[in-house]
């Protein structure tokens, strides 16, 4: 358990019905950027996603005439090397735009399914790289024969499921979508005591939730790196699901990092404001391109 002082250090879409244990979505993190394609604004989703038989990269680019998306996925679980090297053209009124990718030689860490090094994946309009994902970046530059872009794609928000126990651990983007954040979310949800919830953020705690039957529900504003970060939860599925009939959902969270319109910080974090009505739809229905970045975070007990 987590002391006082301190603790220990998908393409899928965001849903709002319960979804049984044996349905739980395949480990997946999924990122939403907003560039400049083909002279509009366009919302462009990338997806890490790996269970037990897949593993593989989506990138689709938004189209805004119509509802269908211009989509490329990218199998990760074959081994034929020629298939994590490749290019993928779509024409987006009249225009051409190319997705580039090189895995070859990507590296994974045991709990992602996002690669941690050794990879490129370059979005390109007209020689010019609109997104560019990994750390082979020169690499990236010199097959595509492009520049960066002037316009730097801006990140609207991050969702990832998480599986554990007692214990959760993600990386968050805070402090305005430039930084990532060791996060971790320790709870004690049964036994003789009210259950409880802890959140710390690199390796400080930021956030002790008690009586959760209460609260389980609810909003704090804490201080990371002396930028406010407001969290929201819902942990009801956790508390109140039948467990014989293993139908437990996720709990559910949001990163989001906040600019307090108050000088009086200090009071929003000792009577942060509780959420008495908001559900996981509410919360996601705040649109992240009109209010900022958000990490969305779907948490899963496993037994």
């Amino acid at each position: 358990m987590l002391s006082m002082s301190e603790s220990s250090s998908n393409k899928k879409t965001c849903k709002d019905n319960k979804e049984t244990q044996s349905d739980a979505p395949q480990n997946s993190v999924t990122f939403v950027y907003q560039t400049k394609v083909a002279e509009s604004l366009r919302n462009v989703t990338v997806s890490w996603c790996k269970d037990l038989t897949d593993h593989f990269l989506s990138m689709s680019v938004e189209n805004t005439l119509e509802e269908n998306k211009y989509t490329c996925k990218i199998d990760l679980e074959s081994g034929q090397s020629w298939g994590k090297k490749g290019l993928k053209s779509f024409d987006i009124q009249g225009a051409r735009v190319d997705i580039y990718w090189d895995l070859r030689r990507a590296k994974f860490s045991a709990t992602s399914p996002q690669p941690c090094s050794g990879y490129y994946v370059a979005l390109v309009y007209k020689k010019e790289v609109l997104l560019l994902l990994g750390d082979l970046k020169n690499d990236a530059y010199e097959r595509t024969k492009s520049s960066p872009s002037l316009e730097e794609a801006t990140l609207l928000c991050k969702r990832d499921n998480v599986y554990g126990n007692k214990l959760f651990c993600t990386r968050a983007i805070l402090e305005d979508g430039k930084t990532e954040h060791d996060v971790v979310i320790e709870t004690s949800l049964f036994g003789p005591d009210d259950p409880e919830m802890w959140i710390s953020i690199d390796g400080m705690l930021v956030s002790r939730i008690m009586n959760l039957h209460w609260r389980f529900r609810g909003n704090e504003i804490v201080m990371v790196n002396n930028m406010p970060v407001q969290i929201f939860w819902d942990v009801h599925d956790w508390l109140f699901t039948n467990q014989d009939n293993l139908e437990s959902g996720p709990a559910f969270f949001v990163f989001k990092p906040v600019f307090l319109e108050t000088t009086d910080d200090s009071n929003n974090r000792e009577n942060p404001e509780r959420i008495e009505h908001n559900s996981k739809c509410e919360l996601l229905q705040e649109n992240s391109s009109t209010k900022g970045f958000c990490h969305y975070l779907y948490a899963w007990r496993t037994t």
